[in-house]
């Protein structure tokens, strides 16, 4: 679907891509999960692609994939920062699973 979409920036965990009325940023990790539902974000205000991941339990939750952040509220800047905070929390829960121990 947005792979037609020109990238503006990318991260080791995002995609921005230039939608016509949108930028659209999407999770990396959560590439190939298919999408249940597209509704509002719990934690950013604007409508989000859904999929549904299980724990070892065999629990699903569901999870959203990627953002459509409406141009006319939103410009990469402020994209940015949304993609910025997720790179981080990726980062470091990647330090605390899989600690470098080069140190």
């Amino acid at each position: 679907m947005s792979q037609e979409l020109p990238i503006l920036k990318k991260g080791a965990y995002y995609t921005i891509r230039d939608g016509q009325d949108d930028l659209i940023m999407e999770d990396r990790t959560k590439r190939g999960l298919t999408v249940r539902e597209r509704s509002l974000d719990e934690k950013i205000p604007v409508l989000a692609d859904k999929g549904m991941i299980h724990d070892m339990d065999g629990i699903g939750h569901k999870v959203s994939i990627r953002w459509y952040f409406p141009k006319k509220e939103y410009d990469l800047a402020k994209v940015l920062v949304h993609a910025e905070s997720m790179e981080k929390r990726y980062a470091e829960l990647r330090e605390l699973t899989c600690p470098d121990d080069s140190e």
